[in-house]
């Protein structure tokens, strides 16, 4: 298990928290996904997007931390804008560190999260496993778990965590229309809109392992520390890392202007001789 940094992340949009780069995953169907009955037909170029957010908030836990246990932290998987997202995942796994007691955790209802204290920083796998009318594939991930800030000179705070997250937009092509029809309407879920006059079968409940638990995280008590990951917020990262990158450009084409003005020695300084 790695002490301290692990991996290259993004310019952090505030401090103490980072996100990492966001892309979109296309998400195939196996040879397993076939059409049984009626309700599972395919929707042909039609495409349902998930977009997602997982990551890890950990907490210096100052006065109260050993040599074993310096940080509580939490790993999770949420929507985007933090809906449920019971109606498209039914499992996920997180494979901790082999020095954990049991590392395999598997939660099998909303919201999707673990938390546990700990001293290093290591590489968590996510395993997202759907409903039976999404895919029948699982989807791993790999998130780096965060303890420490990029700045260590000064002492490590209490009261704000450090962040670590990554989005994701899951695209499931040419979704079946069970699927379509349960999530036609849900907020976490981006279904385009159907040529006029299709009918969707009558949607299929999706039974809840744990029905009184909140799926959705609007009011997780880390929520405030969640990162936005809303397009105006991206599109404003992308200009400042645009005008960043433009502004060391520019400061290397002057230093090299410089160098190119120096005239080069052809003969060595007064009082060296070569030898």
């Amino acid at each position: 298990m790695s002490v301290r940094k692990v991996g290259e992340t993004q310019p952090q949009p505030e401090e103490g928290g980072s996100a990492q780069t966001s892309q979109s995953i296309r998400i195939s169907k196996s040879a397993e996904d076939t059409d049984k009955k009626g309700t599972n037909r395919r929707l042909k170029d039609v495409e349902i997007c998930v977009p997602i957010v997982y990551g890890t908030i950990a907490f210096y836990l100052g006065r109260k931390a050993s040599e074993s246990q310096s940080h509580k932290w939490t790993v999770y998987v949420r929507g985007a804008t933090n809906e449920d997202l019971g109606v498209v995942v039914k499992r996920v796994i997180f494979q901790l560190h082999p020095s954990f007691n049991n590392p395999m955790r598997v939660v099998d209802s909303p919201p999707f999260e673990l938390t546990e204290c700990g001293w290093g920083e290591f590489e968590i796998s996510i395993s997202l496993f759907f409903h039976s009318d999404v895919c029948e594939r699982q989807l791993d991930l790999f998130h780096p778990l965060k303890l420490y800030t990029e700045d260590e000179s000064g002492p490590q705070s209490t009261k704000k965590p450090v962040v670590m997250e990554s989005y994701n937009e899951l695209v499931f092509p040419d979704p079946s229309e069970a699927f379509v029809a349960r999530v036609q309407n849900h907020p976490a879920v981006v279904v385009p809109r159907l040529p006029a006059g299709f009918n969707l079968p009558n949607p299929e409940s999706i039974d809840r392992v744990n029905e009184k638990g909140r799926g959705d995280t609007k009011d997780h008590p880390l929520s405030q520390w969640f990162l936005n990951f809303s397009e105006p917020d991206e599109l404003l990262k992308l200009a400042a890392a645009r005008q960043e990158v433009q502004a060391h450009i520019v400061n290397v084409r002057r230093k090299l202007s410089m160098l190119d003005g120096v005239p080069q020695l052809s003969k060595p300084p007064s009082g060296y001789e070569y030898t």
